[in-house]
């Protein structure tokens, strides 16, 4: 079934590929300077929005804003040049920015539900960047990515076990061992 799933999907990043190289020869340099204009503009308008703001609250907004901004400009690049690298720069970018506003909404938190929050942050940013590597890289890529999300797993329940004590704590550890595939 999953084989079935990827045929269609690759057919429609095919398709797709082939769609942005034909609008990318029709990008004129013109275009390109307003478009990072634009996302200039809006990037500073997004954060002046954030001075209102304060504390974690502005952390937030600024991280947000930045990471628009980044992905913005990784999806203009990719379609000033159609090329299936600068596809793969979009997803790392996304990833990125949906880690740094993560990791600043856990600067909210303390203890050990703030350290659990940065890892499940971060494990989401490693599953995003294994996804990417996987379509850049296709099936070779596959295992590295399913140990690399496996191990990034691992590490959030491990966690979360720090918040027990005795038995309990060991439990838990060995029952994220078992779950993840660790020794």
């Amino acid at each position: 079934m999953h084989k079935l799933l990827s045929i269609p999907a690759a057919l429609a990043t095919a398709g797709f590929l082939m769609v942005a190289s034909a609008q990318a020869q029709n990008m004129s340099a013109a275009d390109v300077s307003a478009t990072k204009d634009r996302i200039s503009a809006d990037y500073k308008s997004a954060k002046a929005a954030c001075d209102k703001l304060a504390g974690n609250s502005k952390d937030i907004c600024v991280a947000e804003a930045k990471g628009k901004e980044d992905v913005a400009k990784a999806e203009l690049e990719y379609k000033r040049s159609g090329k299936a690298a600068d596809m793969n720069k979009v997803a790392i970018a996304k990833a990125d920015a949906a880690y740094e506003v993560a990791k600043e909404r856990c600067d909210d938190k303390a203890g050990n539900d703030k350290d659990v929050c940065v890892k499940e942050a971060k494990a989401a940013e490693t599953r995003a960047k294994a996804d990417a590597k996987v379509s850049k890289e296709g099936n070779a890529a596959r295992e590295d990515a399913t140990a690399e999300k496996r191990d990034a797993d691992y590490k959030v329940a491990a966690e979360k076990c720090d918040a027990l004590a005795g038995d309990a704590k060991s439990a838990c550890v060995n029952a994220a061992k078992s779950r993840f595939g660790k020794t």
